[in-house]
């Protein structure tokens, strides 16, 4: 995995932590899924992701709009359905608004 290239802010981040329970039962096969079905939305910029335990996926995007139309895709539907019901023993997520980045090369 490599860090997302973004824009210039503003842009918007959602925020995705969780706690997982145990077992697989379907969750990677429906992760990489919504990995390639969110690079195709509207408005996609990247993503980034990391679990050692607590896991935290931050998905980029041009603005809250397209945000909020990714959370209402059908399939992502299912699967917040089936996280909530199967995958996750807790979870948060946060959406912001990404004001300020920089990197070693300064500010973007």
């Amino acid at each position: 995995m490599t860090i997302a290239e973004t824009p210039e802010p503003p842009y918007t981040a959602v925020i995705f932590t969780s706690l997982r329970t145990e077992g697989d039962n379907g969750y990677a096969a429906m992760s990489v899924r919504m990995e390639e079905l969110a690079r195709r939305q509207p408005g996609y910029l990247g993503i980034e992701a990391a679990r050692d335990g607590l896991g935290i996926t931050v998905s980029y995007w041009a603005d809250d709009a397209a945000a909020a139309a990714w959370k209402q895709v059908a399939e992502h539907l299912v699967a917040q359905q089936r996280g909530k019901e199967a995958w996750y023993a807790d979870y948060r997520v946060r959406v912001a608004t990404v004001t300020r980045s920089y990197g070693p090369d300064g500010p973007r």
